[in-house]
This record gives structure tokens, sequence and C-alpha cells, in this order.
């Protein structure tokens, strides 16, 4: 599967995001990484007719180019890379309103079913969802 167009999500710096050294704290950006990938899910899934499952984080791999500053307009870049029957490696950028990338991350998500947790093939139907773009 090659990369589909980036869909871009604006994020907001809390109070609570900023760290002792007076920047947005690592863990907030991984938790960007996953509201982006949500997001991004709902809007290709919300008029789908696919079977009831949950993506779930297998890995994340983050690099931190450059801090940001609490004051910095964010937004977040997410596409999907290379998917397979089980996996689907997701990318991210996260960069300031005028272009700066101050993280990348690429995760490794697979769905499971949402009560036994049971590891789910993607189905056709997802595949050509993620490959819509």
């Amino acid at each position: 599967m090659t990369r589909t167009s980036p869909f871009t999500m604006p994020l907001s710096i809390q109070a609570e995001d900023i760290d002792a050294l007076g920047h947005v704290n690592n863990v907030v950006y991984l938790r960007w990484v996953q509201e982006v990938a949500a997001a991004h899910w709902s809007v290709l899934a919300k008029n789908a007719a696919v079977s009831e499952a949950v993506w779930v984080v297998l890995r994340h791999e983050i690099d931190y180019l450059k801090a940001a500053q609490p004051d910095d307009k964010l937004l977040a870049r997410t596409w999907v890379g290379t998917t397979d029957r089980l996996r689907s490696i997701r990318h991210v950028q996260i960069e300031t309103v005028a272009g700066t990338i101050l993280a990348k991350a690429q995760t490794t998500w697979c769905m499971v079913h949402p009560t036994t947790a049971q590891v789910l093939r993607i189905s056709p139907e997802v595949l050509a969802l993620l490959q819509a773009l």
C-alpha cells in the first residue's frame, strides 16, 4: 500500500502539557499521535459498514526534533503507510502551522475484537478505506 494524502488536525497546548523545562512534555506527543489516528479513522469509517473492531497499538517510534513551546500553534498530520492482513503502519508529524516539524512518529496498529481482544485480520473493506485517500 502506498502513502495516502495526509489527514490534518489542529492541536492545542494546555497548561498541564508543559513540563519542568517549560516546553511540551514528550508524553503529550504520544497522546497527540493516538488522538490524530483516532480522529482520522473516525472520518474514514463514519459512513462505512465495517465490522466492529478496535485499533490497538503494537509499537510506537517517535523522533523528537524540536520542543514545542507553550504559545506554539500546532498541527498533526497523519497518513497510512504499509498495511497487510494483520498490521497497519501509521505515520504522524507534529508541526507548527509555519511548517517546522517538531516530531515524527511511526506507529504499528492491529485490529482486535472489542470484547475478546482477539486479533482480527484487516478485511478487504477496511483495507479499501485505508487506501481511499
